[in-house]
């Protein structure tokens, strides 16, 4: 592994390296990196335009599938860019909470596009037009997961206003297993807003594992090709609690 920059910023500690071996495979690959391991992107120096994971190629297909008429998309979450630059042609918004994140896509990733916004994308997305967008796509994170603010009730009831009525949004998460408790409350959550919701996750050898979950929302059936979807298996999940806004105490005096 050959370092090549890090730091630590308001919100991670980020590293980028070069690797020549990436979940196994050999070859020649750099990394954006945050805390505890969590790898964020990955390209590979051999062919920079493969998009190397499965979650942001099943996220392409479900939009493609879906809309394909696509337009406007929103994204909350840039990483190296990979589904921003996927959709480079079109008119994407992404939103970035970290100004690191966005400058390490560029210089080492070789991202190009001008349309990231830094802040937090709950309240850029509050901001926007109502039902302007095709799909809306979540892939943020901080060292504690998801943030909770982009997970609850009122969240989705933003999602739902943004979103053209055959739109759709995918969110890109992380549990423990089929029974993973938060999973199962931001699946019913996200049922409280949208008549349709399929699950979506990576098989795991082990029940214990950290599995990676696609869920999808949308006012209108949702379809997709298995053989498109990367290795992502439809499941079931189970009932949860429904997530609100935590509230201020101090407003309430």
């Amino acid at each position: 592994m050959e370092l090549l920059f890090k730091t630590s910023s308001p919100n991670h500690e980020i590293s980028v390296y070069d690797t020549t071996e990436l979940y196994g495979e050999k070859g020649r690959f750099r990394v954006l990196e945050f805390s505890n391991s969590a790898i964020q992107g990955a390209m590979d120096l051999n062919d920079p335009t493969r998009i190397l994971f499965e979650y942001p190629r099943a996220i392409i297909h479900l939009i493609e599938n879906n809309i394909p008429s696509l337009e406007k998309t929103f994204i909350i979450g840039h990483g190296i860019g990979t589904i921003a630059g996927y959709f480079s042609e079109k008119q994407c918004s992404v939103v970035e909470i970290d100004q690191t994140v966005v400058e390490l896509s560029k210089k080492f990733f070789g991202y190009g596009g001008d349309n990231v916004r830094i802040g937090d994308g709950r309240q850029i997305l509050a901001n926007e037009k109502q039902h302007v967008y095709d799909a809306i796509v979540l892939d943020a994170f901080t060292e504690k997961g998801t943030p909770t603010h982009l997970i609850s009730k009122q969240f989705f009831e933003i999602c739902k206003e943004k979103l053209d009525p055959s739109g759709l949004i995918v969110m890109n998460l992380f549990g423990k297993g089929e029974n993973d408790q938060l999973v199962n409350a931001i699946h019913s959550t996200l049922n409280e807003e949208f008549a349709y919701i399929k699950a979506f996750s990576l098989p795991s050898e082990d029940i214990a594992d950290i599995q990676n979950f696609l869920l999808v929302g949308s006012q209108v059936p949702i379809r997709f090709q298995t053989r498109h979807m990367a290795g992502f298996t439809q499941i079931e999940l189970g009932q949860g609690y429904i997530i609100q806004d935590k509230v201020d105490k101090s407003e309430l005096n």
